[in-house]
């Protein structure tokens, strides 16, 4: 079959995961050079717009970048484009571009190039006509015998032909009986219109009756309309051919003998000018597009026809040709003139892959080599192999692009003080309190190698800062440390949300490949003290939100616990001590002495999130000490969702506020340019003219600017304090529902990434839209009732929400997934398995909307408002008074 392939003259793809169809390409002399050479107009559905002008250094090269006359990006999709004389005033050959609901007219030039560029091409708007209806195709030519110009008709998608006088709209009628949009041509020579309808007929109709019947005002004709002055629309001849038509052509022999091509599923057809049969041609195979011109020889015509098996045939009325193998299944087929060269063959695909061929019978100089026969001696391949992999294995290791690197070629340490600093070195801290603490880290880097560029980049969340996060060395010689000390204190004027801490020292690894070397990073993670936020202070009694953590080994004395905040001789801190934050609230932590509890209790919900942190590793750290790995914390209160959801509308009411303050400014800007512009008329104006209190107005807005951009500065802040809160509580409910789950490190992992994907709050991209579409996925998939919740698409932009209710909502069913069985997983199989083994009670999420579910259907108060308030007694221990009472029955 080598012999009958099309041979490639030129070719390429266009763009990346467009559509195309059969209007999609048109071949003419689109920029009025005179030369007589075509160019190639392909248009798409995503609305991209390409002219070509193939010039191939020889057969079969790709696209050149000067090939490519011009690509413009329209805004609609592109149904069809066709090139004729379109404007009035000129025969010039203009470009007809049909979009879904507008038909534009464009003026396409060249401008010669004075450089090495070449020559510059663009397209100019000369008309457009907004349709009223949805477009299906368009046809042209000289409506009425008009001379010189040619005129628009377009088939709408109910039925409807709407003929365009170039840059006027002419009148419109509706075809009758119309059900379906088939293919439409016009026929010069009778003056006709011929569509396929869809009761699978060729119908015909004349210019001159369309023009006279009743206008196309409604589409269901009236009785009022059926006796009116106007006459009916008549079809001038019909002929039944038992299938739909994928395309319909006109083809003249000269201006007495015209012939109508019809392309059927089946079948081929070819019509006089009345409607009768000149001959038809069954086809054994589903055709695509076709093509008839005039053949060389008189009387006969030629058609191109393609089909999906990838084959183009050339048929001679019913006689086959030739038929040549193409690359593609052919949507469109066109025959252009190209580089003085006739009867190019032009194909598109529906994907996109444009190609210039030719019919010819080329054959290949590829001649296979002989293979030598010879014995294979089995021992001599093994021994070669083995010196090959010997050899493969010594370069690996010594010629490597990018070496492995051991794990002590270099080493990042870091070291923190166990003690605070004796003077402190807190810098511009906006703490209101009289000593700001602060503490050493000492970070050490040791290289076994030589390492160049390197540098050190210290990081802690703020409101933390350092004394210095930023240090540049020079080049390192191999077995050399350096050493870094700086100091770490609390800035801002609230609590952190986390003390920990991250060390990250880039450099480069030069090797035989690369002399400047390889970018490598290296980090290590410290965590600050907790004495460096707070100090001791005496337990409080009355708290507004409290909880308990539950352990499965015997209480551990908080002295022994916290040595750094108890006085070893107070036996009244043996269950009990106090914590007051630098820029907070206080927190008491109260050790039960018979029960293995330990409670929890501030004024604040966010602050017992360091206190609890901190509770749970030490206890950790105490027992791993004593050989205990089976040592278990566990949480069987209620999650305090109430509390939590109030931190996140404060936080979502701040970023409301900042909305509005910038939208106020916004304002008061553009009114203080506006009276500016008006005073710098009246002071420029020759002839001095009141000002008619344009200054007072000025010094008003001035003001109110002012006062606006600090209100939002305030407001800045106090969202900036908000977020910080935020994240300590979320920190807190995280932590909370991974003991109540006993949930694994990778589920909690999955936890935080869901409830804390943002270091930073913006105004554009802000917690509650990340944390809601992160909650949805996981709704959607892991934590699904049925495979309908998993089918549910998620929306791809993220926008600020209206309130926060949606979110409430999936926090709290999230919680209600978990409660009844369900386990966090991103793996898509056990995604699967989990939404079939999951226990009964969660209703499915409806398909509308996740909100629209109840956000509790457990009867049981789980996530009900529990701040774990008890009645107190008076009791000499404090501790023992209040968690005693909870173990009676």
């Amino acid at each position: 079959m080598s012999l009958f392939k099309a041979r490639d003259w030129w070719s390429t793809t266009l763009g990346e995961k467009e559509e195309f169809d059969q209007g999609c390409l048109c071949v003419a002399d689109v920029d009025n050079s005179g030369s007589g050479q075509d160019k190639i107009i392909v248009g798409s559905y995503m609305g991209c717009l390409r002219i070509f002008n193939p010039h191939p250094v020889k057969p079969g090269d790709g696209m050149q970048a000067e090939d490519l006359l011009l690509e413009v990006q329209l805004r609609e999709p592109i149904l069809q484009v066709e090139v004729g004389k379109f404007v009035s005033g000129t025969e010039l050959l203009h470009l007809a571009v049909l979009h879904c609901r507008k038909l534009c007219v464009y003026a396409v030039s060249g401008t010669l190039g004075s450089v090495e560029h070449g020559n510059q091409y663009h397209i100019k708007l000369v008309y457009e006509h907004n349709l009223q209806r949805t477009a299906c195709n368009m046809t042209y030519g000289p409506f009425g015998g008009v001379k010189g110009r040619d005129l628009i008709c377009i088939q709408s998608m109910d039925g409807m032909l709407m003929l365009f006088e170039q840059e006027s709209y002419a009148f419109g009628r509706f075809l009758p009986g119309f059900l379906l949009p088939g293919p439409l041509t016009y026929s010069s020579r009778t003056d006709s219109f011929i569509t396929v309808s869809s009761s699978r007929q060729v119908e015909s109709y004349k210019y001159q009756v369309l023009a006279f019947a009743t206008d196309a005002d409604e589409r269901q004709e009236t009785e009022q309309q059926k006796h009116s002055s106007g006459k009916r629309l008549v079809v001038d001849w019909v002929l039944n051919i038992g299938e739909q038509a994928l395309d319909i052509r006109v083809v003249s022999f000269n201006q007495m003998v015209s012939s109508l091509f019809v392309l059927g599923e089946r079948n081929f057809f070819c019509l006089k000018d009345n409607g009768q049969i000149r001959f038809m041609k069954k086809l054994d195979y589903s055709p695509s597009c076709f093509l008839p011109y005039c053949s060389v020889t008189e009387g006969t015509i030629n058609t191109l026809i393609g089909n999906h098996n990838n084959m183009l045939l050339v048929y001679q009325d019913v006689t086959l040709k030739w038929a040549t193998q193409l690359p593609h299944t052919p949507v469109a087929v066109k025959v252009c003139s190209l580089q003085d060269m006739k009867g190019l063959i032009v194909t598109l695909s529906d994907s996109g892959h444009l190609q210039c061929s030719y019919l010819g019978t080329d054959p290949s100089v590829f001649q296979a080599p002989k293979v030598e026969s010879r014995e294979i001696n089995y021992e001599e391949l093994d021994r070669e192999m083995k010196e090959l992999q010997k050899i493969i294995k010594e370069a690996t290791k010594t010629q490597d692009i990018l070496p492995k690197s051991e794990d002590d070629d270099l080493k990042v340490t870091a070291e923190v003080s166990f003690h605070l600093d004796a003077i402190s070195q807190a810098i511009d801290s906006e703490v209101r309190a009289e000593v700001v603490p602060s503490v050493t880290v000492k970070i050490t880097v040791q290289s076994r190698l030589a390492v160049q560029k390197p540098k050190l980049s210290v990081c802690v969340q703020p409101p933390l800062a350092l004394t210095c996060d930023q240090f540049i060395f020079n080049d390192i010689g191999p077995a050399v440390s350096k050493t870094v000390v700086l100091s770490a204190f609390l800035k801002g004027n609230c609590p952190p949300a986390e003390l920990e801490g991250n060390a990250i020292f880039s450099y480069n690894t030069p090797t035989d490949f690369n002399p400047k070397g390889v970018p490598r990073v290296a980090q290590c993670k410290f965590r600050l003290p907790l004495r460096l936020i707070c100090f001791p202070a005496q337990p409080s009694k009355t708290a507004n939100h409290k909880l308990t953590i539950d352990t499965n080994k015997p209480p551990v004395s908080l002295v022994s616990l916290f040595p750094d905040f108890s006085d070893q001789s107070d036996e009244d801190q043996v269950n009990s001590l106090g914590f007051q934050f630098l820029a907070g609230s206080r927190i008491t932590l109260l050790a039960s002495k018979t029960s293995q509890r330990y409670r929890i209790q501030s004024d604040q919900l966010e602050d017992i999130w360091l206190i609890g942190n901190e509770l749970t590793l030490r206890l950790e750290e105490h027992f791993k000490k004593q050989n205990c790995k089976d040592f278990l914390c566990t949480f069987s209160g209620s999650i305090p969702l109430q509390e939590y959801f109030e931190c996140i509308d404060h936080h979502f009411e701040l970023r409301l506020n900042a909305e509005k303050f910038q939208e106020l400014l916004s304002e008061r800007a553009i009114q203080f340019r506006a009276i500016e512009r008006r005073l710098l008329t009246r002071f420029k104006d020759k002839t001095p003219a009141p000002l008619q209190h344009l200054d007072t107005l000025l010094e008003g807005t001035y003001r109110q600017v002012i006062a606006l951009a600090d209100a939002a500065q305030e407001n800045q802040a106090n969202m900036f304090q908000a977020f910080i809160k935020l994240k300590s509580a979320t920190h807190l409910v995280i932590m909370l529902i991974s003991l109540w789950q006993k949930l694994s490190p990778d589920q909690v992992a999955i936890l935080e990434a869901t409830f804390l994907p943002l270091m930073q709050d913006t105004q554009e991209l802000g917690w509650e839209e990340t944390v809601d579409a992160a909650i949805s996925y996981l709704l959607r998939t892991c934590l699904s009732k049925s495979s309908k919740e998993q089918a549910l698409t998620l929306t791809s932009q993220l926008s600020m929400p209206k309130d926060t209710s949606r979110l409430k909502k999936h926090i709290t069913l999230l919680c209600d997934r978990l409660a009844k069985g369900g386990r966090l997983c991103l793996n898509a199989d056990t995604n699967t398995q989990q939404a079939i083994i999951m226990p009964g009670g969660c209703t499915t999420i409806p398909e509308s909307n996740l909100e629209e579910r109840t956000a509790v259907q457990d009867p049981t108060p789980i996530f009900t408002d529990h701040k774990h308030l008890t009645k107190q007694k008076s009791k000499p221990d404090l501790s023992q008074s209040v968690l005693d009472e909870e173990e009676k029955p």
